[in-house]
């Protein structure tokens, strides 16, 4: 049995927010991207893991609300930290990217929630930094070249920048 002093302890620590996202590729390099009705430019798909929710079930979840379908998830390409100054409740968040391929044929089958998005759609490498943020950018360019390096290896950033060096 756990003592309401250990309790007490648990519930004074830090939170931090967690997100868990699609990054979805076709054959040619091409990622789906949605287009969020509540914020400026585009994004993957995915969004806020819920309290007991896995990383890998808040994707699955969020593909399923978002694009109407679950889309087979490959793995873990990305960690990203984004410092809570960055949002406006002040809190830190960590982003899950998961890796999934995507036929043409799919995005036919995308139903968007209009509540939550407006329009998906598959973009190229050339097309990326005009549509999302540079912190998105970064970590969209990093997720996307660990999932073409099929290492097995998740890379880590913190904004979007590599957070480790060397070895």
């Amino acid at each position: 049995m756990v003592a309401d002093s250990e309790y007490a302890f648990f519930e004074g620590l830090p939170r931090t927010r967690g997100a868990a996202a699609a990054l979805l590729s076709t054959a040619d390099g091409r990622l789906l991207l949605v287009k969020p009705t509540y914020k400026p430019g585009w994004s993957l798909p995915g969004g806020v893991i819920e309290e007991g929710e896995s990383p890998l079930a808040a994707c699955r979840r969020e593909c399923a609300e978002e694009l109407g379908f679950v889309p087979a998830l490959k793995e873990l390409v990305c960690v990203d930290w984004l410092p809570g100054e960055l949002h406006p409740n002040r809190r830190p968040a960590t982003v899950f990217v998961f890796s999934g391929a995507l036929e043409e044929a799919d995005l036919a089958r995308v139903r968007l929630p209009a509540d939550e998005l407006s329009d998906a759609f598959l973009a190229g490498p050339q097309e990326w930094a005009e549509l999302v943020s540079q912190g998105l950018l970064r970590r969209i360019t990093a997720a996307a070249a660990a999932a073409a390096a099929a290492t097995g290896r998740t890379c880590y950033l913190e904004h979007g920048r590599p957070g480790l060096t060397g070895g």
